[in-house]
């Protein structure tokens, strides 16, 4: 089994798709995963890129999709120090690497920031490493 670190915007692509998940695969993202995942629908359909009723859909989706969510005081630790060896201003990215570091094999990541901050912390997969072949 491969453990695999998801940030919000790869929740809802995993939610926006039709290709099945590897059943071999784990996710694992930090608690707040969902709320933020809500977050980037609100903003699509605010901006145009999705119908409210999308957005519902998808919604609907993305709980159905099982993470196993952190949100320990292990994983905050070290996202504390992540964040403090970069100087960072916030821990919000730096819990998505703590949780990728402790608890998986990778991060799957679309944002592309939270990519480029991943690079030398920890390892990184693509989208497509989670779906069935």
């Amino acid at each position: 089994m491969t453990r695999f670190a998801i940030d919000p915007g790869t929740l809802v692509e995993i939610a926006s798709g039709s290709r099945p998940l590897n059943p071999h695969h784990q996710l694992v993202a930090p608690h707040s995963v969902r709320s933020k995942a809500l977050n980037l629908l609100l903003d699509r359909v605010r901006s145009g890129q999705l119908t409210e009723d999308d957005a519902l859909g998808l919604l609907e989706r993305l709980t159905e999709i099982k993470v196993r969510l952190l949100d320990d005081r292990v994983s905050r630790r070290s996202a504390w120090e992540i964040a403090q060896e970069r100087g960072w201003a916030t821990v919000d990215s730096a819990e998505y690497l703590a949780v990728a570091r402790l608890q998986a094999d990778a991060l799957i990541a679309s944002d592309r920031g939270l990519a480029e901050m991943a690079a030398g912390v920890v390892a990184l997969a693509p989208l497509s490493a989670l779906f069935a072949d």
